[in-house]
């Protein structure tokens, strides 16, 4: 949900680009009337796609980003959906050869929307190996294989429509029965906060960078091949990678009362997601901002609770108190329109999660083992 919001504010990013390097790169001026146009595009923008997770697989800078999406050690339709807010930093730059050849603007976005749309079925464990189509399209099962941390899978099948470009230039790997796929990261994030999912591996390349003692080092590490650290650094800071034979899933011990409230308050931030997605076309970049910042707090605090942090409560309560200028300034800022049922609309939602807090208060502070 988060980086659907964020979408919101960064979306545009891409697309203001690509229209300006239409506008003075373009070689040709290719017709949106035309059906070859379509077809040649969706190829190449696949194509372009292509070294996008490549890249984002073998440089640090680029990691950074493309790891959001790696980091659940669970692998379903949600896992579609779980992408980075950093993406639109750097994205950008390899969808430039469809400007330069001249794809329209309405073309580059209509393919890159069926692009997305085909890469959410593939994300499921359900659906097995399908014979010649694995030969020619990315599917569930060598899909499976690129979101594996095994060295078997590692760093392979990076298509978004069509598995041919992996073929061809030698990244692809088949999902072997033998060797099951474990799903993840190689270093775990081991939280579920959201917003240090989106920084995590930053984090550590400019703590690394502080760390090096040599000036090269503290620049060239966030450019370098992924997982490559400073001399100096590694042999002060080792990382140990995970031992795959004694695997287990990151899991924080939840008891039913606290499992009832996260889930009933992530309901409400689905539906203030969905509100925003629906109505956000239409807002004014503070009112975005605002919607963000509210989005982003309150699933932070759900994070926490998840994690049986023992300041759990304490920012709970923050975040339901701050519901009170929320009232005041989300008319202000167009976020919603001003409504008499506002107050006691907050106040009840708030009052009932107060309620529930003190349901579940001696829970949600103990830290988990």
């Amino acid at each position: 949900m988060l980086s659907t919001t964020t979408g919101l504010l960064t979306k545009g990013v891409g697309i203001l680009t690509y229209a300006f390097a239409l506008k003075h790169l373009a070689i040709f001026e290719l017709s949106a009337q035309s059906a070859w146009t379509w077809v040649f595009a969706f190829v190449f923008y696949d194509f372009c796609y292509y070294w996008l997770p490549r890249c984002g697989h073998e440089r640090n800078i680029l990691w950074a980003a493309h790891s959001v999406h790696h980091q659940s050690e669970d692998y379903n339709l949600t896992t579609a959906l779980r992408q980075t807010s950093t993406g639109f930093l750097l994205s950008w730059i390899f969808y430039l050869p469809l400007a330069v050849v001249g794809v329209p603007l309405v073309v580059f976005i209509s393919v890159a929307s069926l692009n997305l749309l085909y890469q959410f079925w593939v994300h499921t464990r359900h659906v097995p190996k399908l014979g010649w189509f694995e030969w020619f399209f990315v599917t569930p099962s060598n899909h499976r294989a690129h979101h594996a941390q095994n060295a078997l899978y590692m760093d392979r099948n990076y298509g978004g429509v069509f598995i041919i470009w992996d073929r061809l230039f030698g990244s692809f790997q088949e999902e072997d029965d033998n060797e099951p796929v474990i799903f993840g990261v190689t270093t775990p994030l081991a939280s579920w906060n959201p917003l240090w999912a989106n920084v995590q591996f930053y984090a550590q390349l400019w703590n690394d960078a502080r760390h090096t003692e040599r000036w090269w080092d503290k620049l060239r590490i966030w450019f370098m091949r992924t997982g490559w650290r400073p001399a100096d650094v590694k042999e002060k800071y080792p990382m140990a990678k995970p031992d795959l034979t004694q695997f287990r899933k990151f899991e924080v011990p939840l008891e039913g009362r606290q499992q009832v409230y996260v889930a009933l308050q992530f309901a409400v931030y689905v539906g203030f997601g969905s509100y925003l997605m629906n109505a956000g076309e239409g807002f004014s970049a503070t009112a975005l901002v605002l919607g963000w910042s509210v989005m982003a707090f309150g699933l932070f605090t759900l994070g926490v609770a998840l994690e049986n942090r023992p300041w759990a409560l304490k920012a709970e309560v923050v975040r339901l108190a701050l519901n009170v200028p929320l009232v005041g300034l989300a008319p202000l800022a167009g976020l919603w329109p001003a409504s008499s049922l506002a107050w006691p609309g907050l106040l009840s939602y708030s009052l009932l999660s107060l309620i529930g807090l003190y349901w579940c208060r001696g829970r949600l502070t103990r830290l988990a083992s």
